[in-house]
């Protein structure tokens, strides 16, 4: 099956309307109707048959969906519901990206489409008296259905972990390790705010420095399983902590040096 990009989409568009009313959108200034339904089969999701809200593309095939249905559909399979593709072996959401230029030719081809979901956004707020938190005109920050946050930043400076989406962590001492001295390799400071891209390896090199220990010493466990050391905060959410609320919990334990 011919993957699709949305360059590919929106000239497709444009063959569409050249053919059905001979006249070039890009280039003819007169003003060219066209009929939603004729639009449908790019902007209308393939999960609830409704146009797109928070347009989700899979990174795999570059198949859209509304970013609701491919995360719930996502839990129980690792499969592009349209082609059938594999997304991840493990970890499908890992592979999904908002499609933020997808979802503004929406909301600009189907008239109230907008307005109609920040109606239904606000009720649901005010129905269960909660704050909604509004976002910033320029998009610095997009909620994620992971409970993780976006920021948006010069992509330059894109190297930089403090632009990433943020993790936070508790880091408690296993309770079966803590033997006669309880007080002894106990942190101050439990919780942890890092990268999503921080991996294991590097909240041991915090817990060495912050305890005074050597690195071989130091184990981080989830549900009494030691972690491989490359293993990603991110991975470690998705997998295991994927609709709970934060912190991400994580024991560790400090092994004695004579077993080394």
């Amino acid at each position: 099956m011919a993957v699709q990009g949305p360059m590919a989409i929106a000239m497709r568009l444009r063959n569409q309307l050249q053919s059905m009313y001979k006249l070039d959108p890009l280039r003819n200034e007169e003003e060219v109707k066209v009929k939603i339904k004729d639009l449908n089969e790019h902007i209308v999701c393939y999960l609830c048959a409704g146009y797109f809200i928070d347009a989700t593309t899979i990174t795999e095939c570059l198949h859209t969906f509304c970013k609701s249905c491919i995360v719930k559909y996502l839990q129980t399979s690792k499969y592009c519901p349209m082609c059938n593709i594999k997304i991840h072996e493990t970890q499908p959401l890992m592979n999904l990206k908002l499609d933020r230029v997808m979802q503004d030719i929406v909301y600009k081809l189907v008239p109230g489409l907008q307005e109609n979901e920040e109606k239904r956004i606000r009720e649901f707020y005010q129905s269960r008296g909660l704050d909604r938190v509004i976002q910033p005109t320029n998009d610095d920050a997009v909620p994620d259905p992971a409970g993780l946050s976006y920021t948006s930043f010069d992509h330059s400076k894109a190297h930089y972990y403090r632009y990433d989406e943020q993790i936070s962590l508790c880091l408690e001492r296993q309770s079966s390790s803590f033997g006669k001295d309880k007080n002894k390799f106990t942190l101050q400071q439990k919780y942890v705010r890092c990268s999503s891209r921080a991996e294991v390896r590097h909240l041991k090199r915090v817990l060495c420095h912050k305890l005074h220990v050597d690195r071989h010493q130091v184990q981080i466990l989830f549900n009494n399983e030691s972690l491989p050391d490359h293993t990603t905060m991110k991975q470690l959410w998705l997998s295991r902590w994927f609709g709970k609320s934060p912190p991400l919990v994580l024991h560790f334990s400090i092994k004695d040096k004579r077993g080394r």
